[in-house]
């Protein structure tokens, strides 16, 4: 149907059931309710691909939380003709073609406008046409976290806490996929040094709103403040499921845990999160090490290399490869897949190396035997008597 040729709600209707089957559609955006919900203020729509299988995603933005429906394309259909109408009296619908305004007046009487545009290429179906983004940029808890505007725009001064929020779901999904946690069963995320609670959000968010688990995230902080702060938006938002409690790696008894997070814990610190993960038998470990101070006093330079390690931000390079070596090898010796590499980068922030370890559906213990024999080995080349990690497994 030609986009001039538009005079009433029926042709409106059959061009955004055209433009969804050409793969044309980008966004329908509901607004002016008129209906009985006072709280509700308008429906997005947008074709997105869950499991492999087209579907339109209906987020219904309330004054205080958004709730998400995804439904067949017939279904959604049938959906927006009742809706809009009845309870709706304006439509925006973009497509790959045009813009095009409707307008219901107090007498019923409809107005549509059209603005055509350059763009030629079939959208993708995607949560982002500009870029692959694990979390929506609409979501309210962006907004009550200072991260994007009232209007979900983003602030400036938060870019580079929202690519990192992106960049750790994208890490997390999947780290999840690997893991032999199954998707439908209910999962168990335990956050340490959940701080603002930024990442903590998005992942329950990610969780609850995208996968649809009846995920449990726990957020633990030490300061008392943050995590009554943290709480308070968790209930204003209605994050059922999603709680933090003053503590830390130590104080925090292990429970049932699918995932241990523990990003930027100072030296040690990390150390006593990982034990806490292998404890709790987590299918999913990520840290993000911060400071090493435990092992570079200890560290012996081999003679070769004592030229290049004189200079001491060498030898602080260094010592913390050595550890994070370490800590990814007990990890594989304790039955994890483990990955080591830049997380955010270095442009963002100078705390940008993560290890990540999944937990294997199988152990074979000869292999542990040899990567034991590895750590023992390098251990001994530095000189290093003591590495926490190793203690706490001893002690386990």
């Amino acid at each position: 149907m030609s986009h001039s040729a538009l005079n009433s709600f029926d042709d409106f209707y059959q061009l955004l059931a055209d433009s969804l089957a050409k793969n044309s559609l980008i966004k329908l955006l509901l607004s002016k309710y008129r209906g009985a919900d006072k709280s509700l203020q308008r429906i997005t729509i947008r074709p997105i691909s869950l499991q492999n299988e087209p579907v339109l995603s209906f987020v219904y933005q309330h004054q205080t939380n958004h709730i998400t429906k995804n439904l067949s394309y017939d279904e959604g259909l049938a959906s927006i003709k009742l809706l809009l109408g009845s309870e709706f009296k304006s439509a925006h619908l973009a497509t790959a073609q045009a813009e095009v305004q409707l307008e219901i007046s107090k007498k019923g009487k409809v107005q549509i406008s059209t603005h055509n545009v350059k763009q030629t290429v079939a959208a993708p179906l995607e949560h982002d046409r500009e870029k692959k983004r694990f979390v929506d940029i609409e979501r309210p808890f962006l907004t009550k976290l200072g991260v994007t505007d009232s209007q979900h725009n983003l602030i400036p001064a938060m870019s580079r806490k929202w690519k990192q929020i992106n960049k750790f779901i994208e890490v997390f999904s999947q780290a999840l996929e690997a893991s032999p946690h199954k998707n439908d069963q209910p999962i168990n995320v335990v956050d340490f040094g959940s701080g603002k609670g930024y990442l903590t959000f998005a992942i329950h968010d990610y969780l609850r709103h995208s996968l649809h688990n009846d995920a449990q995230v726990t957020g633990v902080e030490l300061r008392q403040a943050l995590a009554d702060l943290c709480n308070e938006t968790a209930a204003t938002l209605d994050h059922q499921g999603l709680s933090f409690v003053c503590g830390d790696v130590r104080t925090h008894a292990p429970k049932q845990t699918d995932v241990m997070i523990a990003l930027h814990a100072c030296d040690i610190a990390t150390d006593y999160a990982i034990h806490y993960g292998i404890r709790a038998n987590a299918d999913i470990i990520m840290c993000s090490p911060c400071c090493h101070k435990q092992i570079r006093p200890q560290m012996h330079s081999p003679e070769l290399f004592k030229p290049m390690l004189q200079y001491g931000v060498h030898m602080g390079q260094q010592a913390e490869m050595v550890t994070d070596s370490l800590r990814a090898l007990f990890l594989e010796a304790n039955g994890y897949a483990t990955k080591v590499f830049e997380f955010i980068s270095l442009e963002h922030t100078n705390k940008n190396k993560m290890i990540l370890a999944v937990k294997k559906p199988q152990h074979n213990q000869k292999d542990s035997a040899a990567i034991l024999a590895q750590i023992a080995d390098i251990k001994a080349y530095y000189g290093i008597k003591e590495h926490c990690l190793e203690t706490l497994l001893a002690q386990t």
